[in-house]
């Protein structure tokens, strides 16, 4: 997967699930303060996240994600794994 098209189903899954605007869902918002996720939030995207990759993600692996991009980073690491 393309950065694009996980950006495009991450944006996807954050509309549907948490109900975020898509337009709010840009690379540089942070999960947090500008998409109002919290930890449950996460770890429930966490999950949908690797039914997308396929992979078993560690929680080590998203300690340091703070924004969107930091997600899709970390995602497409997972691909070229």
């Amino acid at each position: 997967m393309t950065r694009d098209e996980i950006q495009i189903s991450l944006a996807g899954y954050l509309t549907e699930m948490f109900e975020v605007p898509a337009e709010k869902v840009v690379a540089d918002a942070k999960l947090y303060e500008d998409l109002d996720l919290d930890s449950i939030d996460a770890v429930d995207l966490v999950v949908k996240l690797q039914e997308l990759t396929g992979k078993k993600i560690k929680p080590e692996q998203f300690k340091t994600v703070r924004t969107v991009g930091d997600v899709v980073d970390r995602v497409h690491e997972l691909f070229l794994e």
